[in-house]
């Protein structure tokens, strides 16, 4: 739902219809939002999403997972009306600002519900797939565009908007016949009923000892948390070890917009400032958003051979090493039209990569590295740093694109090669690999400071004994234990 909102914000502004509505004449007879609106549109719903942020973490602690989902799915179907029927940039800003509230509960609720409800095995694939779905929403919503833009009428813009309705009462329904957090149960002190969740998970052919070792593992890890740092609030976080690990998450997110996400969101805007015909900008809009679901789905397959550490690692490389590229390739002269047909290439590359490696691989991290009592608001500070960071992208990426301002067009790419290189240098001493940790495991190594590059390296059996927190070989196997009933085998 985000991923098809989020694209029709920033590419509608390459709509004539809604450029003539909500926009400006410029001298040359055409209509334009001005760079300040174009960001202000952008932010406003990412303001929104940070309010919901904020709320969302109390919300899943006092009602679970499945009530605040179904508030939010209530929500956004109410002020889906307002951008529907807007008629100036104010009325459409409020509305933007409203939905993103909803927005931004959906940005936690699914990567730390995956989390919960996963035995580690599955656990990178879940919490990933979040970053498909993103994809997907945004190819929708591509396809939507290109069949509208030849529209000259107001349901150019108001038939996307109106489609926004198709998702919530399907999910709703899906929704409610979903278990809750086992996880979230045993922090209630609802054991009984975190036990039934379990025995509903599982294999039919599961043993009641292997389903009560099961609960007796989430217990006994939501206990060790306890002792190591009392208390589930948003200070917390910033306590001990846990001041380490949302360090990680905040950095891991903030990294996704500022190594290229928000420019890559503007890409149909960018490829029309860069010379080519609308139509071609909405059909290579089209064909990056399949590209980025076939990325995502092999990212699957390379988490298992390389770990997420080192895809970061050399995604980042990748994505620097294009983005000069491209800045290159902007400082030919605009009569040159291979060299807009190159820029439009590279990003689709770009995107390729992007989705291979950053852009699913920081949802599996930022669910897997806080530990399990504050997963939910670690995550909701990662995601305002990721909306903090775009708030601050959005700015910049308008005013570099936009002609009545700084327009840069593709010579954008040396900044945004500068900031994947700032990312790289961070993640090169900070990003630990978390690949086959159970969340017991991740306790241990972020208590004892081990140091990031040296995560993968320690063997389990080294994390049991004399300084241990008390945590036993039985303790550290059970999570193991349980996935591989889960899914019959561990892998």
């Amino acid at each position: 739902m985000e991923g098809f909102d989020i694209v029709l914000i920033q590419s509608l502004l390459a709509v004539d219809a809604f450029q003539r509505t909500f926009g400006r004449q410029l001298p040359n007879g055409s209509y334009e939002l001005t760079a300040a609106w174009q960001a202000g549109l952008t932010n406003g719903a990412i303001v929104g999403e940070m309010i919901g942020l904020a709320l969302v973490g109390w919300l899943a602690d006092r009602f679970g997972f499945k009530k605040t989902m179904i508030g939010g799915l209530m929500a956004v179907t109410g002020f889906i009306f307002i951008p529907f029927f807007a008629t100036s940039a104010v009325q459409l800003l409020v509305g933007l600002i409203l939905m993103g509230i909803p927005w931004g509960m959906f940005q936690t609720l699914t990567t730390t519900y995956a989390a919960d409800i996963c035995p580690t095995g599955l656990r990178p694939y879940l919490t990933t797939y979040v970053n498909l779905c993103w994809v997907i929403g945004q190819f929708l919503a591509s396809g939507v565009l290109v069949g509208v833009q030849g529209r000259s009428d107001h349901w150019a813009y108001r038939i996307p908007y109106a489609l926004q309705w198709v998702w919530p009462v399907p999910i709703m329904i899906g929704v409610a016949f979903a278990p809750e957090s086992p996880w979230w149960l045993v922090r209630q002190g609802r054991n009984d009923e975190a036990f039934n969740v379990l025995k509903r998970l599982n294999n039919k052919g599961v043993s009641t000892a292997v389903l009560e070792e099961s609960l007796v593992t989430i217990q006994e890890t939501n206990d060790m948390e306890k002792s190591v740092n009392e208390g589930t609030s948003y200070l917390d976080c910033f306590k001990g070890s846990d001041l380490r690990r949302t360090e990680i998450v905040c950095v891991v997110w903030l990294i996704q917009t500022c190594a290229g996400a928000t420019f890559m969101g503007y890409s149909t805007y960018f490829y029309e400032r860069a010379g080519l015909a609308s139509q071609y900008a909405f059909d290579l809009s089209l064909g990056q958003y399949a590209i980025g679901a076939i990325g995502t789905v092999l990212s699957w397959t390379l988490m298992g051979y390389f770990g997420r550490r080192t895809l970061h690692l050399s995604g980042l490389s990748l994505m620097m090493l294009l983005f000069l590229i491209i800045g290159f390739c902007g400082l030919a002269p605009a009569s040159n039209t291979d060299s807009r047909w190159a820029i439009g290439s590279l990003l689709m590359i770009f995107i390729f990569v992007y989705d291979c490696t950053i852009g699913p691989i920081t949802y599996c991290l930022v669910a897997e590295i806080p530990s399990t009592r504050l997963r939910q608001k670690s995550v909701a500070l990662a995601r305002n740093s990721y909306n903090i960071g775009s708030i601050v992208c959005n700015v910049l990426v308008t005013r570099q694109l936009n002609p009545s301002a700084w327009n840069w067009g593709a010579r954008a790419g040396f900044f945004w090669a500068g900031l994947c290189f700032l990312s790289l240098m961070w993640a090169l001493f900070r990003l630990p690999e978390p690949r086959g940790r159970t969340y017991a495991e991740l306790d241990v190594l972020f208590e004892r400071g081990i140091s990031a590059r040296k995560f993968a390296t320690v063997p389990a059996e080294d994390l049991v004994g004399p300084g241990s927190m008390g945590l036993g070989k039985k303790d550290l196997d059970m999570e193991k234990v349980d996935g591989a009933e889960f899914v019959e085998t561990k892998s």
